[in-house]
């Protein structure tokens, strides 16, 4: 009697993986590539506003309205509207923060991101939503106006203007920080 080979089972984290990119292609209708790690392509549906973590958190909790964020390590993904990537240097030279050492960047066409896991799956590693996409609803994703944004989407110049700020907020008190080393020194709170 010959002996019968058991199927192959599928890696649960491959399996896992292509499901991620399936659902980012079919729920959202992102540009996806199955990883491991799953990347989501930038330019097509959406762009990348991004900025260190500390500073973004503190844009959620009291800034603008934003589209999805996502952590990843020390730095937050905020999704703009395609296109916005290429409008970031004129809008900080229009508010004047060209010059500024902001540590504020994005990610336009030709670019690609580690994706988070789904909303509902659990997040391993650094990656993970904050404000996630909502699949089978056209994401609000901030927008110029002037650029064919919706009426309803969050207002781009008020979103990079509040990171901007942020930004600059969390640089000042790293250096204030640094400088006081330890002496009992506290920085002042901006609020």
């Amino acid at each position: 009697m010959a002996a019968t080979v058991p199927p192959a089972v599928p890696h649960p984290r491959a399996s896992a993986e292509g499901g991620a990119a399936d659902w980012y292609r079919t729920a959202l209708g992102w540009d996806a590539v199955a990883g491991p790690p799953v990347q989501l392509l930038t330019g097509a549906a959406f762009d990348v506003l991004e900025l260190p973590l500390d500073a973004g958190a503190a844009l959620l909790a009291r800034g603008p309205a934003t589209g999805p964020a996502a952590a990843a390590g020390d730095r937050m993904r905020l999704l703009t509207a395609a296109g916005t990537a290429d409008e970031l240097p004129s809008l900080l030279e229009w508010l004047d923060w060209s010059g500024v050492d902001l540590d504020l960047a994005s990610v336009g066409a030709g670019g690609r991101i580690t994706a988070p896991p789904p909303p509902g799956q659990a997040a391993r590693g650094e990656h993970r939503w904050l404000r996630p996409p909502v699949a089978g609803r056209r994401a609000q994703l901030p927008a110029l106006s002037g650029l064919g944004g919706r009426a309803d989407a969050p207002d781009l110049v008020r979103l990079v203007a509040a990171a901007a700020a942020e930004c600059h907020r969390v640089r000042l008190l790293r250096t204030v920080r640094a400088r006081a080393g330890g002496a009992g020194i506290q920085p002042l709170a901006f609020s």
